[in-house]
């Protein structure tokens, strides 16, 4: 009884458990706390399954005369919880390792295609129109990345706010919650896993530097920072600035903010998207490929009011001002 009430729990922490905490949205209103429950789930499904396993070995064992179909549930379970073990510690191996080539390689060529600049030397800007930025975590020495088109779609404090949601992924280091994620995902069979706990632990991570962020400038350069990078690629392994934009202006609808009310975010955001949709790719690619730098249609702010969002063209201000920012 022991192996199957085990193999159950295991079962729904795996699927339908997550599936159902994945539409809530109180765990959002706490990232850490929220954090810190997707991975007591996702390691309590691993521990379940995997002592379903290890009970059907001792009720095979105590058993003098088990029946052919004991025998085959047993096998069944134990292979699924020695699976799990096998597909964990390989998926341990392969996460760290695809990462931290990726990683190394693409900060390479943000060195050699980023301008570095003196007042802030692990931040690099990219000749690229498309509003991006991004950092690259690392234990030493690592790099945010922003372009030289969200330097000019952004003002001091909203740029301001940009690099302490990013310097906050690098300091708290937000990418080994996410690598722990993507080892329990990569640890289930595709039939026995969801891509709930890994796409909620990605939003959590953004609402966490948002709050860093929220904390030294306030909310609205905050919220004109979502607007503007909405829709801006991320490089794989990178953490983005304009990752999961509705969501994050959604969190800050609380507070007079610039994006008031949902239906004005939404308008916002979609304005921001389909601008930077215009455009291509930042010129480093996450694979570990350079791209060509993009062209194009020049930056824009979109404002959102009450009632509709407007998306007006700003002047390109000098890049210097990235260097003022700390």
């Amino acid at each position: 009884m022991t192996p199957l009430l085990l193999g159950a729990i295991g079962l729904a922490l795996a699927l339908p458990v997550p599936a159902l905490l994945s539409r809530a949205a109180w765990p959002r209103l706490a990232p850490a706390a929220g954090i810190v429950l997707w991975q007591s789930l996702a390691l309590a499904a691993v521990l379940a399954i995997s002592g379903a396993a290890l009970s059907t070995a001792l009720w095979l064992v105590t058993d003098p005369d088990p029946a052919p179909w004991r025998v085959v549930l047993h096998v069944l379970i134990m292979g699924i919880g020695v699976l799990v073990w096998a597909r964990f510690w390989w998926a341990a191996w392969q996460v760290w390792r695809e990462t931290s080539q990726r990683r190394a390689r693409h900060r390479e060529l943000v060195d050699l295609l980023g301008e570095p600049h003196g007042a802030l030397p692990a931040v690099r800007v990219l000749a690229e129109q498309t509003p991006v930025a991004y950092c690259i975590p690392r234990l030493r020495d690592p790099r945010v990345v922003i372009s030289s088109g969200a330097v000019a779609s952004l003002d001091d404090e909203a740029l301001r706010a940009v690099l302490e949601h990013e310097r906050s992924h690098v300091r708290t280091r937000h990418d080994l919650v996410l690598e722990a994620f993507g080892v329990l995902h990569r640890a289930f069979p595709r039939v026995l896993r969801t891509d709930a706990p890994l796409r909620q632990s990605q939003v959590m991570v953004e609402l966490m530097a948002d709050d860093a962020a929220r904390r030294v400038t306030g909310d609205r350069p905050l919220a004109r920072a979502i607007v503007a990078l909405a829709g801006g690629s991320t490089p794989a392994g990178a953490l983005g600035a304009g990752s999961d934009a509705l969501v994050r202006a959604d969190g800050l609808r609380g507070g007079a903010v610039a994006l008031p009310r949902r239906r004005g975010a939404a308008h916002a955001l979609s304005c921001a998207q389909r601008r930077n949709s215009r455009r291509r790719k930042p010129p480093v690619a996450g694979s570990g490929s350079s791209a060509d730098a993009a062209g194009g249609a020049g930056s824009s702010s979109c404002t959102s009011t009450t009632s509709r969002s407007t998306c007006t063209p700003r002047s390109e201000p000098s890049a210097a001002r990235v260097r003022q920012t700390r």
